[in-house]
């Protein structure tokens, strides 16, 4: 499985106690890397990671994390736990789409679609999903297509469209599945008043190998949304994203300097990696 495109959940100082009762929820879960900061984690196989950020953003419904489950006793295990703490935005009922579904917000604030269905073999359990509401509501089909168009091994693999005197705008997203790099991901249109939009509270990371890498993926993001700092851009749909090598990490932990790698990092918009390689190197 391709795990070089995952959620990053942002914290205020909570991320490893998060990530430890994910680990408790789901089967086949690991922390991986557990740092002040950060904290790295897999549920199911899906590698996610908790950034300690403070007090500035806060997770909302507008990205969930889509999870299929295969017999009613799992579905409903996974449910209570997730509940706990938590608040129900959908109860665990029947719908017009499955014979059992249900929308979680959890005692971290993150929420959790939950379905009871059949997943094909080698299929992932655990999607990320993006809710366009508000101003972008009608805006998922391009979104796809936009996000498909820029990485590789991409492809929208579903879609499900409104039809004419459905109880949204013919042409809306009921519910799409696309792929990027061979990652999963979902998407939907939203009507209605909503009180929340894309912010950093849930952002994707793409952890890459080239600096070449950085800057096609940072331009072509970044087109009609925003730059930001030590590697954060916005796109034009205000979808947060971190584009980051993967050396990253063994800079900071294994080079003896970290303090001068971190500095060099936060002094950057996109990022530059041979700068970090060179403060890797300077005197400690």
């Amino acid at each position: 499985m391709n795990n070089n495109i995952f959620p990053c959940l942002w914290f205020d100082g909570t991320a490893k106690a998060a990530a430890e009762f994910y680990c408790q929820v789901f089967s086949n879960s690991k922390i991986i890397t557990d740092t002040p900061m950060v904290v790295q984690f897999e549920i199911e196989g899906k590698k996610m990671m908790g950034l300690n950020g403070g007090p500035y953003f806060k997770i909302n419904p507008s990205i969930s994390l889509f999870v299929t489950c295969e017999t009613h006793e799992e579905l409903e295990r996974v449910h209570n736990k997730l509940i706990e703490g938590g608040i129900s935005m959908m109860p665990l009922d029947k719908y017009s789409w499955s014979e059992k579904y249900a929308w979680v917000a959890d005692q971290f604030g993150m929420t959790w679609q939950l379905m009871l269905g059949q997943l094909p073999a080698g299929a992932q359990k655990i999607t990320t999903s993006l809710l366009f509401v508000g101003e972008l509501c009608g805006k998922a089909q391009e979104a796809m297509k936009h996000y498909t168009s820029i990485f590789p091994n991409s492809i929208i693999n579903h879609l499900e469209i409104y039809k004419a005197g459905e109880e949204q705008p013919e042409g809306n997203v009921k519910f799409g599945h696309f792929s990027l790099n061979n990652e999963m991901f979902a998407a939907m249109d939203g009507t209605g008043n909503h009180n929340f939009s894309f912010n950093e509270g849930v952002s994707i990371m793409v952890e890459v190998d080239t600096q070449e890498e950085i800057d096609n993926y940072w331009n072509k993001l970044s087109e009609g949304g925003a730059e930001s700092r030590c590697g954060w851009v916005k796109d034009k749909f205000s979808v947060s994203w971190q584009i980051v090598p993967k050396v990253l990490g063994s800079l900071v932990t294994d080079s003896g300097n970290g303090k001068n790698v971190m500095a060099a990092l936060m002094q950057m918009g996109k990022i530059d990696i041979q700068t970090l390689v060179e403060a890797s190197r300077e005197p400690a």
